[in-house]
């Protein structure tokens, strides 16, 4: 169950979910304890099934579109890092909101893409395709 993952993670000092903001049936959203950008949100789900993952995505989605028209940013990315090769620290799924603003970075062709050192901007020199 979501709590007892949630707490143990929390009291380990390993979550970087401490901060409420709201919750809702399936999912709670909290302030990314280290965050890439202001306003970055991570969404948690209450349990681990395809229902209430799509369910915590698609609030993701639907607090990016909010903020974007309340003028708080010019876009976002969603993402979600599942497992250690993919750079996931907290082995429980939970859904990333980034804020981006426009010329935060000087070249966000690509946005997740740059995960991967180099393969984000694919129109320029340098990708590879793997």
């Amino acid at each position: 169950m979501f709590t007892d993952n949630y707490y143990f993670a929390k009291n380990e000092g390993r979550a970087p979910w401490d901060n409420w903001v709201r919750e809702g049936m399936t999912y709670i959203v909290f302030r990314d304890r280290y965050p890439v950008t202001r306003g970055h949100l991570l969404f948690i789900p209450k349990n681990v099934d395809p229902v209430s993952m799509m369910s915590t995505l698609y609030e993701a989605w639907s607090e990016g579109q909010t903020m974007v028209s309340r003028g708080e940013c010019d876009a976002y990315n969603i993402g979600m890092n599942m497992g250690e090769a993919a750079g996931q620290t907290i082995m429980y799924p939970h859904v990333h909101l980034i804020p981006r603003r426009k010329g935060d970075v000087e070249d966000p062709i690509g946005g997740v893409r740059g995960v991967i050192p180099g393969q984000a901007n694919y129109r320029k020199d340098g990708y590879q395709q793997p």
